[in-house]
Parts: C-alpha cells; structure tokens; sequence
C-alpha cells in the first residue's frame, strides 16, 4: 500500500489518466458530422463577440466614447481599438497552450470562453465618455483586448481533427464546415442591431438599445461552451485528438521547426480576411459618415449578403473537392482583385452600395470557406494543433485587425480608389504567398 501514496500517484497521474481514458474509449471512430457541428457552433459564437463590436464601433461607439472629435475621427479612433483584439489573438493561443499542457483542454477551453464572453458582456455595462471621461475609453480597450485573448484561447484543435478524419475527397467540404461560423455570426449580429436601430428612438437606442446585443453574447457563450465540452472531454475524441498529435507545442520550438508556415499560411488567405471586414464593419461606418441611405435598410441588406456568403460557403466545399483547395483560393484571389477595379464606382450610389455588398459577400463566402487549411496541412503531425491556431490568429491579424482603419482612413482623405488598391494589394500577397507554398511542395517531392 505505501507504492499507492498520494505524492507517488500524483508523478503518474498524466500517464494513469491516459491510460484510463484508453481503456473506458469504445473503438468505434470519431464521426466529422459530430464534429462539425461543434466546430459550427463554436465559431458562430466567436464570430457573433467581433460583429456586435464592429458595428456598434460604426454605429455607437463614435458618439459615446468619443465625442469630443468629428464623426470620422471619432471611428477612426474606434477602429484602432477593434483592431487591438486581433493583436491580442496569438498573445491569447501561446498563453493558452502553456494552461493546456499543466492543466488540459477543457480547462483551457472554460478559462478561454469565460474571458470571451465576460470581456464581451462587460461592455454592455460601460459608462460613456461624459460619465467617466477617459477611463471609459480605457475600459473598452481593456475589454477589447479580453476578447482578443479569449478568442485566441478558445481554440480546441476540433477543426484540424474534422480535416484529418474526412474522407480524402470531400476535404473541401468539411473545411468549409468551420467556416460557416463567420457568416452565421455576422447575421444574427446584424438582425439584432437591425431590430433595435429600427425599433427604438435615436435616444433610446443609443442610451441602452446598443447594449442588449452584447447582453446576449454571454448567453451563446455559455452554450458554446457546454456544446465544444460535450466533444472534447469525452474518452473517444481526447483518443482522437492525441492520436493525431493534435497537442500544444511550445511556441518557440514550433517557430524555430516551422515558423515560414505560419508567415506562408497568414499571406495566402490575405484577400480573404481583407475582404471581410470591407464587405461587413467598413461599409457600414461609410453609410453612417457619408450616405444617406437609412442605416437600418442597409443592415436589411448586408443580411441578405451575409446569407448569400452562408451559401456560398458551402459551395466552395464542392469546388474545392472538385478542382482543388489551393485552385479554388487562387482562383478566388484574383476575382477578387478584379472586383477591387469596380469596389469604388460602386460605392459612390446608393445602388452601388447594396450590389457591392451582395457580390462582395458571395466572394467574401466562396474564398473565405477555403481559406482555412489550405497550407495548415503543411505542418508536421507534432506541431499542427498550435500551428493551425497562430497561422489564423496571423492571417487576421495581417488582413483583416486594420482593414476598416485603413480603408476608412484612406477613403475619407484621398477617395474611394484607394480601397481598391488596399484589396488589390491583400489579392496579390495571396497569390504570391501560393505561389511559393507550391514552389515549397515541389521541392519537397
């Protein structure tokens, strides 16, 4: 019995606890359809947290947390801190691997998702600018920089297990699965400021209106939550998960073994992730500043288009399955800088504005439903989990964190051309960065 004391059980217990779960696992295999519809949900939460900041950013945050500049400064100054959550992102995955390895995944996947939706829900209870002066300017970057960490925390590696367990000619399609996420976040965001923006008075709307959305936030977190941990807890997809080696490596030795995958992977979704916030968080700053179209029926519309982008999604999974996941992003890439060659003319016109946001989206949804994994393969088995997981905090980070910064600074002072120049330039690095992930393969054969 004294072999059995608690200090000697507790240097084995990694290896009991491995060995238990071995055992009590059934030896049937991990369904994708199980997992895709955890990795669905999952975005979708994660994705609706960014929508209700980025508009409300256009929307609301201007006149509360910055009145004391003009409109356009004012969601210039927005901008930068929507922005910082993205910088927070690969911050949040290297701290979040150092927790998983000491003390598991679903610890990890709780501390990330609490973070998320408290930092998100924290912002309904902000006092304005006139309330509190600056400091209400310093509590909504602090919350903005939760949400980074939380996001860049949540990953659960359930997207690499749902690539890797799909059948070799539909990884297209359970690729795209994942990314369904963005389009279904942006719509219930976007239905709910649509409803409150046309419901409630100006005053009303701006005094606690705003705020419900990110009420609710916390809500779909929770649900989130219980959804990702029915999966990754349990004996068969923790089997799984570490049969694939889909585990947190150091950070550092993942940059010193293949950090020119990450730099590579960030590049080749470029124009998807810049057309992202072009065609959702942009164009609504620019209807508010400098249309006179009703913001509410434009919201009416960038639904449509996100819808659109819903189904469009799904059919880059067929497309990709059919002439290739690297065929179909380049190929999109470079529709894509055609489109930067019409993207000013059309926002110069009310019915501009609305065809800009319909084709934007269905590009936005067959290029972004690929953009994910195209060059993650690449990653060795040993380092694929936290590979996979910076290669996308990267790619937003690269693409998408100052793409309405940018795009609104540049419009405003110089005119609309320079946002075509801003997504032709995301269009090019896309094919470039391709370009030479082939070249990398060839040479490896």
């Amino acid at each position: 019995m004294s072999s059995l004391t608690p200090a000697h059980a507790g240097i084995h217990s990694g290896d009991l606890e491995r060995d238990a779960r071995q055992v009590n696992a059934d030896d049937h295999d991990v369904a994708p359809g199980d997992i895709a519809v955890g990795v669905v949900i999952g975005r979708s939460s994660e994705y609706f947290d960014f929508f209700v900041f980025g508009i409300a950013c256009a929307l609301v945050f201007p006149q509360l947390f910055f009145p004391f500049v003009d409109g356009l400064q004012g969601t210039l100054y927005a901008f930068a801190i929507f922005s910082l959550a993205f910088i927070a992102r690969p911050i949040g995955t290297v701290l979040s691997m150092g927790i998983q390895r000491r003390y598991g995944r679903a610890t990890k996947l709780t501390i990330a998702l609490f973070l998320l939706g408290t930092s998100t829900a924290g912002i309904a209870f902000l006092p304005s600018y006139d309330a509190i002066g600056h400091w209400a300017i310093v509590l909504l970057a602090v919350l903005r920089i939760g949400q980074g960490l939380g996001t860049g925390g949540s990953w659960d590696g359930l997207p690499s297990l749902l690539s890797l367990n799909a059948p070799p000619s539909r990884r297209g399609w359970y690729a795209m699965l994942g990314q369904l996420g963005a389009p279904l976040g942006f719509v219930i965001a976007s239905a709910l400021f649509m409803y409150l923006y046309g419901s409630l008075s100006h005053e009303d709307f701006m005094s606690w209106g705003w705020r419900y959305p990110f009420y609710v936030a916390f809500a779909i977190n929770v649900v989130a939550l219980f959804a990702r941990l029915r999966l990754v807890v349990t004996h068969e997809y923790e089997r799984a998960l570490e049969q694939r080696e889909l585990e947190p490596t150091p950070a550092g030795e993942l940059l010193r073994a293949q950090g020119y995958n990450i730099f590579i992977g960030a590049f080749a979704a470029l124009a998807s992730y810049a057309l992202f916030h072009l065609v959702t968080v942009f164009p609504l700053s620019w209807i508010q500043l400098y249309s006179d179209q009703p913001v509410a029926s434009f919201l009416g519309v960038q639904i449509v288009g996100g819808l659109l982008a819903a189904v469009a999604v799904i059919v880059s999974g067929w497309l990709a399955d059919r002439f290739g996941r690297r065929n179909t992003l380049g190929t999109l890439a470079a529709l894509i800088g055609l489109f930067s060659l019409v993207a000013p003319v059309l926002l110069k016109s009310t019915e501009g504005q609305d065809i800009f946001i319909l084709i934007g989206f269905v590009l936005l949804g067959l290029s972004y439903g690929q953009a994910s994994g195209t060059v993650t393969s690449n990653f060795s088995a040993r380092y694929r989990y936290t590979g996979a997981a910076l290669t996308s905090d990267f790619a937003w980070l690269v693409g998408a964190a100052f793409a309405p910064l940018v795009a609104l600074g540049l419009s405003a002072h110089f005119g609309l051309a320079f946002l075509g120049v801003y997504l032709a330039s995301g269009a090019i690095c896309t094919l470039v960065a391709l370009y030479i992930n082939k070249t990398l393969e060839s040479s490896k054969d």
